[in-house]
């Protein structure tokens, strides 16, 4: 059902996956991590482009970062708390959740959430796998992050993908523990009949805008929050090329680069944005 006559228009879940450019899983078998603090650096640039983009649409949001990232930058920490925004994590470096065991998971999650919480001086309370690599082959993940002591995860992609995908979840907030108060919050598809299209990130970037936007209204007529997500390497365009990575990864990672940060400013405007642990709380309620 629409929301009723004169009711608050919801409140959608604007995120940022803080990384840098070449730590993506497009380039993780072409680009060695040893050679990562030789590579030129352009997270706090881009960061701070999308510190600015916020600043001027009044948006307020969450930004899931790498703990490599803001032990590095932590002066962008900073600056992002210092705005109004959420931190919270992404991991260390961008590894796959599915990939590690549960202590090596947990040791992750304690490494990357250190770095963040001494950069930023704030709590870090939220997470997002990398890669939305928390699926069924990790059925220890979501109590490792409740034990952790995390509010919410935002780390399953609900659909089918050749890189990740949670087919069976709930496309909405769902506590996956019977004994805790953790809630996953899957990031927002557009449901078509029984076939799920995901809308953030290279998706929105590649894609009509329309899509995301009828996925959006389907979110609403349910009721809840949508949830968003995009990368600041995604606003620009001027990035290196890495020419040894497959064809597929180079077309996902390159194409309408230019283009996007005006889809963003748009976007922005046409619905009502805030962060990440805002919209936690309210579905939480839902939950209660």
């Amino acid at each position: 059902m629409p929301p009723e006559p004169g009711a608050a228009r919801p409140l959608h879940g604007m995120s940022v996956d803080v990384e840098e450019w070449f730590q993506v899983g497009a380039f993780e078998r072409t680009i060695d991590k040893a050679d990562w603090d030789r590579l030129d650096s352009r997270v706090e640039a881009n960061t701070d482009a999308v510190l600015s983009l916020f600043a001027e649409t009044g948006t307020r949001a969450t930004f899931f970062t790498l703990g490599w990232v803001a032990h590095r930058h932590p002066g962008l920490i900073r600056r992002i708390v210092a705005a109004g925004h959420e931190m919270a994590s992404h991991g260390w470096d961008h590894q796959r959740v599915f990939t590690m065991t549960a202590d090596q998971f947990r040791a992750d999650l304690l490494r990357a959430r250190t770095a963040i919480e001494d950069a930023g001086g704030q709590a870090v309370t939220g997470y997002r796998a990398p890669s939305f690599s928390i699926d069924t082959r990790t059925p220890w993940a979501h109590r490792v992050l409740a034990e952790a002591g995390y509010r919410y995860s935002s780390s399953v992609a609900p659909l089918r993908h050749d890189h990740y995908g949670w087919a069976a979840s709930p496309r909405y907030a769902w506590r996956p523990l019977a004994d805790a108060d953790l809630i996953e919050l899957p990031v927002t598809v557009a449901q078509f009949g029984q076939r799920r299209l995901a809308t953030g990130g290279g998706f929105f970037r590649m894609l009509p805008a329309k899509l995301t936007d009828i996925a959006i209204g389907q979110v609403e007529r349910d009721r809840h929050g949508a949830m968003f997500y995009f990368h600041p390497w995604e606003i620009d365009p001027g990035q290196p090329r890495v020419t040894a990575a497959p064809l597929r990864s180079r077309i996902r990672h390159y194409s309408r680069l230019g283009a996007m940060e005006g889809k963003l400013r748009a976007l922005l405007g046409r619905h009502d944005w805030g962060r990440v642990d805002q919209v936690a709380a309210r579905e939480a309620a839902q939950l209660a």
